[in-house]
């Protein structure tokens, strides 16, 4: 289960980037909207995340089960643990907002919303920041359950490529606040 989890993880970020990426462009006003491509890949992510939820969820019941069994926690020594699955958690409330906050519609070739003021900016930088979190106590152990051998140089690498998407992303969506005004 631990090997499919890291796979879906796998799979989750690599659409998690070109979705980044696309969207961060609609919202500078880049390109345009609309793409039907891009959608489906918006969705397929959403039903990969869906999955890792549900084994992410299965893992942790298990964890729990044994710290029950053995009569102790160690709470303070597993903070890392409870780091990765609270940020899971945060970032499930603001992937479930971020959907919410664009299913707009596309007008004339430009995407458009209801509405995006100051309250659905800090939402979705709240957003890049759990995402932030999640991904980076999260890589090390992915990159073990993919295998991947001379992890500092690796880990570092990925880790700078997924900041500068993040960074663009939290960008894209002031930009795109500040189209709004």
């Amino acid at each position: 289960m631990r090997k499919w989890n890291a796979l879906i993880s796998m799979g989750i970020i690599v659409l998690f980037l070109i979705h980044a990426i696309t969207g961060g462009l609609q919202l500078a006003g880049i390109i345009g909207g609309g793409n039907p491509v891009l959608k489906v890949l918006a969705w397929i992510m959403l039903v990969m995340i869906a999955a890792h939820v549900v084994i992410g969820i299965k893992l942790t019941a298990d964890s729990l089960l044994a710290c029950k069994k053995a009569g102790v926690s160690y709470f303070k020594e597993n903070k890392l643990f409870w780091t990765r699955r609270i940020s899971g958690f945060a970032t499930i409330i603001f992937v479930l907002l971020h959907v919410i906050l664009f299913m707009g519609n596309t007008s004339a070739g430009a995407y458009r919303l209801n509405l995006f003021a100051t309250p659905q900016l800090v939402v979705m930088i709240f957003f890049v920041v759990s995402v932030a979190v999640h991904v980076l106590t999260n890589i090390k152990p992915l990159m073990i359950a993919l295998g991947q051998k001379g992890l500092k140089e690796f880990v570092t690498d990925i880790l700078l490529v997924i900041s500068a998407f993040l960074i663009f992303s939290g960008i894209a969506f002031v930009i795109y606040y500040i189209r709004w005004l």
